[in-house]
Parts: structure tokens; C-alpha cells; sequence
């Protein structure tokens, strides 16, 4: 659904499980910094709202949402995530450089949660000007990070309700 339709922060709370025993690694992108920083700002308070404990949730900074992916990896190599979030934003510019690098992030993150056991939650804005990325990071259409809060605590639940 595309977000013009839907607000990202509106969700059912009864509808989320508790995240207080989930780990949580967000990785976030240094590029564009007044957006990574409000998702980042979203994403953090939407785990800590349902559960999440401060020292459960790790954050990371990348230089930008290219290297996404690495820091993604990363993380899950660590071993002390239960659910990696991406953070990143990408804004049209007179080049094709914006393909390369939204390409580049969503296959590696796809690749990512094909082959390893730690969803990665694609929290990439891509627009076509600031003003679409402002209205996506707690603007009128509210904020991708708290969506991408929200489906890592899901993604979570559903791996463990799978070890059952």
C-alpha cells in the first residue's frame, strides 16, 4: 500500500507482541541526516513503547544507505540481534547514481533476509525530493521508522513462534 494512502505510524498496539526478551540492531545511515535521524528517533521510541529494553537495542551508523547491507551483515554476524532495522534515505538527483544506490540496498537486504535467520526490516526512503522524505520521517504521512519498529517486533515473534 503506498504511503500516501496509509500513515506509517498508525497501527494497532494491542496488535504488536511485547518486545521486552527481543534484540533489536538498527543500522542507520549518516547521508541526509535530518531524515535517517527522525526514523531513527521513531524507531527507537516505537521498540521501546511495546517492551524493548535500552541495552537491548544497539544503533550503528553508516556513511550511507549503500552500505546498509555490510552494516546489516554486520550486525547478524555479531550474533546479538534478534532483528536488524535499516535505516536510510535516498533522494532523487540529476544522476542515476539514486538507481544504483536503491538498487544496491534493497537487493542486498533482500539478500540478506533469503539467507540468514535475523529478518532485516527495509527502512530505505526513497523520493523524489526532501519533501517527500520529510513527510515519511514524522511528517503528514508519519513515520517508517515506527513501521519498521513495529514489523521487526512481528518478524521476531514469527521466527520464535516457528522454534516452538
Amino acid at each position: 500500500m503506498s504511503s500516501a494512502l496509509h500513515n506509517l505510524s498508525d497501527y494497532d498496539f494491542n496488535q504488536v507482541p511485547q518486545a521486552n526478551q527481543m534484540r533489536f540492531g538498527i543500522v542507520v545511515s549518516e547521508w541526509n541526516p535530518a531524515i535517517t535521524g527522525a526514523l531513527l528517533e521513531g524507531a527507537v521510541n516505537t521498540l521501546k513503547r511495546h517492551g524493548a529494553q535500552e541495552e537491548n537495542i544497539i544503533v550503528k551508523t553508516v556513511p550511507g544507505s549503500f552500505e546498509l547491507t555490510f552494516g546489516s551483515h554486520c550486525l547478524i554476524e555479531s550474533g546479538q540481534v534478534d532483528a536488524v532495522i535499516a535505516l536510510g534515505c535516498v533522494i532523487r538527483g540529476d544522476t542515476p547514481h539514486f538507481d544504483y544506490v536503491c538498487m544496491g540496498a534493497t537487493q542486498g537486504i533482500a539478500q540478506l533476509n533469503a539467507t540468514s535467520q535475523v529478518p532485516v526490516i527495509f527502512g530505505l526512503i526513497t523520493t523524489n525530493n526532501l519533501a517527500q522524505a520529510e513527510e515519511r520521517a514524522g511528517g503528514k504521512l508519519g513515520n517508517k521508522g515506527d513501521e519498521c519498529a513495529v514489523t521487526a517486533i512481528k518478524m521476531v515473534d514469527f521466527f520464535w513462534s516457528l522454534k516452538k
